[in-house]
């Protein structure tokens, strides 16, 4: 197979451009073999044109790199192809291509874990064994390299009339702004001070995601993993927190049974030490969990963002500055989401300021403003002395990509802070917080049909 890639990159122009983007001379065993592929990359990266072969023996003869023997045995194979005169289907070349790339990095990784297991390798140890595996696993050609605005028009006109999966809330208004849930591949903040409820939504927009039959991955740097898992079942099993330890086992293990026949999902919890891990480590845990478990995400939860470290810019400190650390690490995370074709949510801080400001703004977010100009979807969650009276959270947006943020700005939603959860309060609970003709115009509406129509008088 080798020799008949090899012969049709000089042959087959159409097949060449196809496939020279993927190929690495590692693929390649003989030494001749992998001096060929390198020339032939290097030509056609720089003439953006196959070569022939005369025009690869030039440049054999211009290295000087190349000893006498290495020389001597890639020109005799080159000699070979001259009189090479086989057609083959393009599509059947690039194919079979892509099965020998795929087997070719296979066997390369397994070799690669075997010299790492028995202590040869001296720049990787055992730990990085099962991404080394999930690289070569990956392997693919993709040829797609961009949209043809005039001559992939049909494409672009299903684009308009497909529907968009998204992960739906169980919350009313949070459906209503986003047109029905979030969508895949967005980065996804909500913004509060300390002790408001950043992390009880997340555990709440977590538990609703596992009974609706998804995969979740809660990933915690801030409170260990057992302290998550005891508000996600104080949710699920609608048993206030204070009273979890006070279940029977036999209760307990009855009512988890329960919770698994209801739902095929799964929610794995993962800590990491403040500040120590980054979308490198996360995309190395889902690397893993996906060989270990067989466990994909859906949905991806990180509490909170700026207490992750990030993968390109290390640490705190002398010329680095809080905007592009905290910018750095949200650009990583939605890159993550892109890559692993996931919605990403976390959280960040108030300022000072902002912590006892009832209506604050993007100008709020602590640390660095890049966060929520990288943000797909920002909220931010507002509690006040009346509010708390009421068992009752305002929710404002901040940015919305999803939908006109000006429909619905500000909403209340339902807290049962013993339980975990939140739920929807009466369409009547909106009529003080709700601004904009747009929102006023539809909850007029939604209370007339309720026969409130008085509170508009």
């Amino acid at each position: 197979m080798e020799t008949t890639i090899l012969k049709s990159l000089l042959s087959n122009e159409q097949y060449a451009r196809k496939v020279i983007p993927f190929l690495k001379k590692e693929y390649f065993q003989n030494v001749s073999e992998r001096i060929l592929i390198t020339k032939i990359t290097e030509y056609m990266t720089k003439y953006s044109n196959p070569p022939t072969a005369e025009s690869i023996s030039i440049e054999l003869n211009n290295d000087t790199t190349l000893n006498e023997n290495d020389y001597t045995s890639t020109l005799g194979v080159l000699d070979s192809f001259k009189d090479y005169n086989e057609e083959h289907e393009t599509q059947w070349l690039v194919d079979k291509t892509e099965e020998f790339c795929q087997d070719k990095a296979i066997y390369n990784a397994v070799m690669e874990s075997i010299s790492i297991i028995d202590g040869k390798s001296k720049s990787k140890n055992r730990q990085a064994i099962p991404s080394i595996l999930s690289e070569a696993l990956g392997v693919e050609f993709d040829s797609h390299v961009g949209h043809d605005f005039l001559d992939d028009y049909e494409e672009r006109y299903d684009f308009y009339h497909t529907v968009e999966e998204r992960i739906p809330f169980d919350l009313d208004y949070f459906n209503r702004i986003t047109k029905g849930g979030i969508p895949r591949k967005s980065l996804n903040i909500i913004l509060a001070g300390t002790g408001v409820g950043k992390s009880l939504a997340l555990c709440h927009f977590a538990a609703n995601n596992l009974m609706d039959g998804k995969n979740v991955l809660y990933i915690t740097l801030e409170m260990a993993e057992e302290k998550i898992a005891e508000r996600i079942d104080a949710n699920l099993l609608n048993v206030p927190m204070d009273q979890l330890e006070q279940l029977p086992k036999q209760m307990y293990e009855k009512k988890i049974a329960e919770l698994r026949g209801k739902t095929p999902g799964k929610l794995i919890i993962k800590e990491y030490p403040t500040a120590s891990a980054h979308s490198g480590h996360f995309r190395h845990l889902i690397n893993e969990l996906k060989i270990k478990k067989s466990f994909v995400p859906d949905i991806i939860y990180v509490d909170y963002l700026n207490i992750c470290a990030s993968s390109r810019i290390k640490g705190m400190g002398g010329s680095i500055n809080s905007y592009s650390f905290v910018k750095a690490i949200a650009e990583e995370l939605r890159g993550l989401a892109v890559e692993k074709d996931v919605p990403v949510f976390s959280a960040t801080q108030t300022t000072r300021s902002g912590y006892t400001n009832s209506d604050p703004g993007l100008e709020d977010t602590s640390e660095s403003f890049g966060l929520p100009a990288t943000a797909d979807f920002m909220i931010a969650l507002i509690s006040t002395e009346e509010l708390a009276d009421l068992d009752q959270m305002m929710v404002k947006q901040l940015k919305n990509r999803y939908n006109d943020p000006t429909m619905y700005k500000r909403f209340v939603i339902g807290v049962d802070r013993a339980r975990m959860k939140l739920y929807d309060t009466e369409s009547s609970a909106q009529a003080d917080v709700m601004d904009g003709p747009a929102s006023q115009q539809n909850l007029k509406k939604e209370i007339n049909r309720k026969d409130f129509s008085k509170l508009f008088e």
